[in-house]
C-alpha cells in the first residue's frame, strides 16, 4: 500500500493548500441564500457541505472524480474477459481521482484480500441475532461489532497529532470495505439458504468474491461489480454518505460512522426504496391477475392498460410510486440506463424487465399531468431490484444490504478526505420557531 499512501499523501498537500486559500482569501463569499423553507425543510439545496468524491449534476447525474457514470464504466480497468470493471478499481479512483493501472488495482485487491478474513466473533454476534430480524440491522451490526478492530480509535487514546488521523482512517476504511462481502454473504446464506455458508477463495477480486461466497455463478460476479461501482457514492448530501460524514466529524472512528450511514440507508426514503419498488411491482402482479406469461399460460402478461390502472389506483389511494423522483436529478438517472443496457444485453425478454418497460413509458407522463413531482423519470430504485430477482436472489429485504456495500466506497473514502483537510466537527445552528416568526414579521 505504499504507492497508494504516497499518492494520497501528495494530493492531500495539493488540496490542503486550495482549502487554506479558500478561507484565507474569499471566506465571506456567499454560497446561495438560505430561506425559512430550506430551514424548516430539511435544509434542501443549502451548499454547505465540501468533497471532491462526487457531485451530482441535475442534468448529467452523478459524477465519480469528474467521469460520468458511462466514462467511469468505459475508462475503469476490468478483469479478464469481464464487461464490468474492477469494483477496487472504483475505490481507488474515489479515493486518489486518478484512472488505476493494472498494477495499482492489483495492490487494492492484495490489500483486500489481506484483510477480508471475518473474525469468528462477528459470526458469533450474527448468529445470536433473531433470525427475522431485518438483514440491514445484522448488517448494521457487525460492523459495530468489527469497531474493537479500528486503528484510529487504538492510536487516538495513546495520543497522535491531527497530521496521523488520515492515514489511520484510510487503514480502518481498507480493513472495513475488505470484510463487506463476507459479512453481507454470511447474512444471506444464514438467513435465506438454509444456513449453509460459503467462505472465501483466495485470489479473487471484489465482485467475484462476493458472487462466489453467496453461490451465485458468473455472470453475478459482474452484476455485483456493476451494483457496487453505481451505488458507491452520490454526493455529500444524502443521508447515508451525510450521517457517515457527520458522526466521522465527531472523530468517532470509520466502523462507528459507517454503521451510522446504513442505519440511514435502511430508511425507505433512501436506500430501502429499492425494496419497495419490486415489493410494489410484485403487488401489482397479484392485484391484477396477471404475472410472467408462460407455455402452459401464454396471456397472463399484464399488459399497458392494467398496469396503467394499477399506477392510477395507487396515487389515488395517496400512496407514491416508488423508484420514480428525485431531489436533485431531472432527467432519468444515469445509474438507471445502465443497469437498464445490462439487462437488455443480458436479458431482454426476462419479464420483470418487460413490466419495467412498459412502466418507463406509462409512469412519467401520468406524475406529468398529476403535477406530483419535479422530475418524473426513475432513479437507480426503479430497476436495481430487477436484476437482483433475475439472478436468484428473490429476498426484497437483502437488496439494502447490497447497496450498503457499494456505497461504503464513497463515504469511507470521504472520511479519508474529511481528515485530511482537517475539516471540522460539524454543528449548523438551529433556530426556534419564534425566532424564524421574528423574522418574517420584520420582513414585511
Amino acid at each position: 500500500m505504499e504507492a497508494l499512501v504516497h499518492k494520497l499523501e501528495t494530493k492531500i498537500e495539493e488540496t490542503r493548500a486550495r482549502v487554506r486559500s479558500l478561507l484565507e482569501q474569499h471566506r465571506h463569499i456567499k454560497v446561495g441564500e438560505v430561506n425559512i423553507e430550506q430551514v424548516i425543510g430539511g435544509m434542501r439545496g443549502v451548499k454547505g457541505l465540501v468533497s471532491d468524491i462526487s457531485y451530482l449534476d441535475p442534468e448529467e447525474g452523478i459524477r465519480f472524480r469528474g467521469l460520468t457514470i458511462p466514462e467511469t464504466l468505459a475508462q475503469l480497468p476490468k478483469p479478464p474477459g469481464k464487461r464490468m470493471p474492477y469494483v477496487e478499481a472504483q475505490f481507488y479512483l474515489l479515493l486518489t481521482g486518478d484512472i488505476p493501472n493494472q498494477d495499482e488495482v492489483q495492490e487494492i485487491i492484495d490489500a483486500f484480500e489481506e484483510r477480508a478474513a471475518l473474525p469468528h466473533f462477528v459470526i458469533d454476534v450474527l448468529r445470536a441475532i433473531p433470525r427475522d430480524t431485518h438483514p440491514m440491522t445484522m448488517f448494521s451490526a457487525a460492523v459495530l461489532t468489527l469497531q474493537r478492530q479500528s486503528r484510529f480509535a487504538k492510536a487516538y487514546s495513546e495520543g497522535i497529532s491531527k497530521q496521523e488521523y488520515w492515514p489511520l482512517y484510510l487503514e480502518d476504511a481498507l480493513n472495513l470495505i475488505a470484510k463487506l462481502p463476507a459479512i453481507a454473504a454470511y447474512i444471506y446464506r444464514m438467513r435465506y439458504r438454509g444456513d449453509t455458508p460459503l467462505f472465501r477463495q483466495p485470489g479473487l477480486d471484489f465482485g467475484a468474491s462476493f458472487a462466489q461466497m453467496m453461490g451465485i455463478k458468473a455472470p453475478y460476479d459482474d452484476a455485483a461489480r456493476l451494483y457496487f461501482i453505481l451505488h458507491a457514492d452520490h454526493e455529500l448530501g444524502n443521508v447515508s454518505a451525510h450521517a457517515t460524514h457527520l458522526v466521522a466529524s465527531a472523530l468517532s472512528d470509520p466502523y462507528y460512522a459507517l454503521s451510522a450511514g446504513l442505519n440511514g440507508l435502511a430508511g425507505p426514503l433512501h436506500g430501502l426504496a429499492n425494496q419497495e419498488v419490486l415489493r410494489w411491482i410484485m403487488g401489482a402482479l397479484a392485484k391484477l391477475g396477471c404475472g410472467a406469461p408462460s407455455k402452459e399460460h401464454p396471456a397472463t402478461a399484464c399488459t399497458r392498460a392494467d398496469l396503467e390502472r394499477f399506477v392510477y389506483e395507487t396515487l389515488d389511494s395517496g400512496q407514491v410510486i416508488p423508484g420514480f423522483g428525485h431531489a436533485v436529478l431531472r432527467k432519468t438517472d444515469p445509474r438507471y440506463i445502465a443497469l437498464w443496457d445490462y439487462m437488455e444485453e443480458r436479458a431482454p425478454d426476462y419479464y420483470l424487465f418487460q413490466i419495467v418497460k412498459q412502466l418507463y413509458d406509462i409512469i412519467p407522463p401520468v406524475l406529468q399531468d398529476l403535477g406530483k413531482v419535479k422530475n418524473p423519470w426513475p432513479n437507480v430504485d426503479g430497476i436495481s431490484g430487477v436484476i437482483q430477482y433475475y439472478h436468484g436472489i428473490t429476498e426484497f429485504d437483502f437488496y439494502t444490504v447490497l447497496f450498503g456495500i457499494g456505497r461504503a466506497l464513497g463515504v469511507l473514502a470521504n472520511t479519508v478526505w474529511d481528515r485530511a483537510l482537517g475539516l471540522p466537527l460539524e454543528r449548523p445552528k438551529s433556530l426556534t420557531l419564534g425566532m424564524l416568526e421574528s423574522l418574517a414579521a420584520k420582513a414585511g
